[in-house]
Parts: C-alpha cells; structure tokens; sequence
C-alpha cells in the first residue's frame, strides 16, 4: 500500500481507469502509460480495469497476462477489481436467458482470475439465476463476484432483493456487491446542471426536474412523473431526454442504507462528478458515506471513480488527486470520532 493512501479506518484508495476515459480513448496517453502516471501521482495502490478496455478481452494470452502482473508488480499497484458486461441484448432482437448470459460471463470471469484480479464487478443485466449457475466457477477460481448497485437501484430495489434473496439460499462468501455511490447522492453537479442551462434548457423546466429529483418517491417513479409532467406543459422533447438522463446517474437513497449490505461488500466505486478547489463534492455527500464505512468495520477497496468526462474533457488526474485527499480527511475523522 503507498503511504498516502493508508488510511487510518476504512478502505483502501486506488483509482479506476474509468476515471481516465478522456486521455484512453483520445489516445493521449496508452493504458501503460496512464498506469505509470497513476503510480507517479501515488492514487494508487488500487487498480481497478474495465475488462473491454483490453484488447481482444475475454482473449488474454498468457504472454499479455505475464506481462500485465509484472507491470503491476512493477509500479507497486494492487489489483482490486475488474469489471464485465451482461450484454443482455447484444444480438439485436433476441435476449439472453440464464444459460446463455452464464456462458457468456463465464471467460470474462476466468480472464479476471489469470491477469490476478480477486473481484470481478457485474451488472444487474445478469440475472440472479445466471449468476448462481456461474458459483462453483468463481468458488474454484476464488474470484468473488459482485454486481454494481448503481443509481438509480438501491440496496432494496427489486433487482437488489433478488440477489440478496439468492445470497441467502446459496451462502457463498465469493457472492457480493459493489456499491457506487451515485446511489445515495444530495443533489446534482453544479457543471452537470450548467450545461444544461447553455444548452437553452428553460429555467421552468429544469427546477421542474430537480424539484421531482429531490422530492420523495421511488427513482423509477421521479423519472415517470417528470416525463408525464413534461408532455403537460409541452416542455421540447430533446430536452425533456436530456433533463430525464439525471433520474439514473444519481439517485438520493439514504447513505445509511449500505449499512444493509456492509458483510457483502466486496468493492466500492467512489463516484465523484467535481471535488472544488475547497476539496468538496456537492453532489455526493462523502462526509455522510464514508463514516457509514467506517462503522460498517468495512477495510475492503475502493476506485475513486470520476465520471466529471461527461460534461469536462479533462484528463481526471487532478480530480483523483482531490477526490483522494478528500478522502482521507473524512476517514482520518471518521476514525478518530470511532476510536
């Protein structure tokens, strides 16, 4: 672990390469070199990938695999997740069922075993039954494997209870979530909200949508209602779309209820959008969060995982570097009022 981010209670930083979108995709910097950086500016020693930013993934050779440990050895980073896709409907017109979408996962989930990853993150597209199909595999390959709880789902969101309901009945300790915390956001990013405006959203239509976002009821509700109350007051269709888009980014559950899954967390996606020069986020209350962690005796990892690349062409090395310092002061905090 480097030395700045030991932390005193809670988890262990590190970095996402989702974070770096802007710089990979640009082809700015390669995935090595973005690797190297993220050792030189010491976010690390987590290292989490998105497993379609490799080349020919699931494909991995034992070459690249070799390569990629020595590398990670090298920079003295620790490997804590490596994300899959459920493409549920990658065949146009047809959907994957259970045996399927488990065959599917399956070389996804060995080719995070080879390059050395000890969790894999899965999205809810894969069904609670496709991934108890997939058990005995990740039980031999001691992978765990954890879908994300991403806005605008929370830990009691239909989706959620049917894994929980599945973890119940299986009782593996390889079986687990990955919270992000886009879940249990206050509100909206000011940047985010500020395009918006120059996009020529009215300003009667944009405190339409963030007075349903901040009022009670279910996201999935919030999203309805701001669309059936749009088509009233004739609100411009592609504005209207652009507006709904904030009911799945972020959604307001309370930050307490991780605490429900605390024993099942096997990794944590530390969204962020803008930590200011001030070294606040104003749209994802840390300062409530991660004390939650903290409590919850949680000492797992956590990717500071900026998603500023919406609406900033940045390359996210400075905001991980905010995010991060951000971080350690609320745990150093948290830790203290704890002991």
């Amino acid at each position: 672990m480097t030395r700045q981010n030991a932390t005193a209670a809670g988890p262990m930083l590190g970095s996402t390469m989702f974070s770096f979108t802007n710089p990979l995709h640009a082809r700015r910097l390669t995935f090595e070199q973005i690797m190297r950086k993220i050792a030189e500016l010491d976010i690390g020693p987590g290292f989490e990938v998105i497993g379609f930013q490799l080349r020919g993934f699931p494909e991995v050779s034992d070459d690249f695999a070799a390569r990629f440990r020595d590398l990670v050895a090298e920079l003295g980073l620790t490997l804590t997740s490596l994300a899959i896709n459920a493409d549920i409907a990658i065949k146009r017109g047809t959907r994957m069922d259970d045996e399927q979408m488990a065959r599917y996962l399956e070389p996804q989930i060995r080719a995070a075993a080879k390059l050395g990853f000890p969790v894999v993150r899965s999205q809810f597209g894969a069904s609670a039954e496709s991934i108890r199909r997939l058990v005995p595999l990740i039980e031999s390959l001691g992978v765990k494997l954890g879908p994300e709880i991403h806005a605008p789902l929370g830990v009691n969101s239909p989706p959620v209870m049917q894994y929980r309901e599945m973890y119940d009945k299986v009782s593996s300790p390889y079986l687990g979530f990955v919270p992000d915390f886009g879940a249990t956001a206050k509100g909206l990013p000011p940047a985010y909200l500020e395009i918006l405006r120059a996009q020529g959203v009215e300003p009667a239509a944009l405190d339409l949508a963030l007075s349903i976002w901040r009022g009670p009821g279910d996201p999935g509700w919030k999203r309805e209602e701001f669309n059936r109350r749009a088509t009233e007051l004739k609100i411009e269709p592609t504005k209207a779309s652009a507006l709904s888009v904030m009911f799945s980014i972020l959604s307001s559950h309370p930050p307490a209820s991780w605490m429900e899954i605390m024993p099942q967390i096997v990794h944590v996606h530390g969204k962020f959008y803008e930590v200011d020069e001030q070294g606040i986020e104003h749209a994802i209350p840390y300062e409530e969060i991660l004390p939650v962690f903290v409590k919850g005796g949680y000492r797992g990892s956590m990717s500071s995982e900026w998603e500023g690349h919406m609406f900033s062409q940045d390359d996210g090395f400075e905001q991980v570097q905010r995010h991060q310092a951000m971080c350690r002061r609320i745990l150093a905090n948290a830790g203290a009022k704890a002991a």
